[in-house]
């Protein structure tokens, strides 16, 4: 003859074996329950998109920043934006980061010259041609050619010139 109980969890009616409560089981509805009810961590809130995900006792003590993500990508996404530059572990300067500064300004890829758009062949030009010069207003996009043919022709350089006033 079956036992009924109330879940230690939801507080729920449900019936049980009474060889089940004998051996210490029997005290949740559900499977689900029984896993709710040995969980130790709390759900938290990610720092970057707002949803919220478990995260274990353990975990919960590990962060360093206090910050919690979703997902490994939220993770890459706020690392991203919070060690760039200077802050990176492997920052020597900025000397090689121009192409980044275009990217994180949303500048559009496109050749200021030609017009096309294919990333693949777009790279960062500094139009003063001081490579120390990392500002934003001294940077801009070319195609591969067309970055070749501002460099070695006289008329090139005097029609991106024009273009950029």
């Amino acid at each position: 003859m079956p036992l009924i109980r109330n879940c230690k969890l939801c507080d729920t009616k449900f019936e049980t074996k009474p060889s089940a409560v004998a051996n210490g089981c029997g005290k949740y509805c559900s499977r689900e329950c029984g896993h709710k009810a040995q969980r130790k961590g709390k759900d938290m809130e990610c720092y970057l998109c707002g949803k919220y995900s478990y995260k274990s006792k353990t975990n919960l003590g590990r962060s360093k920043s206090g910050k919690f993500f979703c997902s490994k990508s939220c993770q890459t996404k706020w690392r991203n934006q919070e060690f760039a530059g200077p802050k990176h572990a492997n920052w020597k300067g900025g000397r090689a980061s121009y192409r980044e500064l275009l990217e994180r300004n949303n500048i559009p890829k496109i050749c200021n010259l030609c017009k096309i758009g294919d990333e693949r062949v777009m790279s960062a030009h500094h139009i003063d041609r001081n490579r120390k010069n990392n500002c934003v207003e001294n940077l801009a996009w070319l195609c591969h050619n067309c970055h070749h043919l501002v460099h070695h022709h006289k008329d090139e350089q005097d029609k991106f010139m024009a273009v950029l006033v």
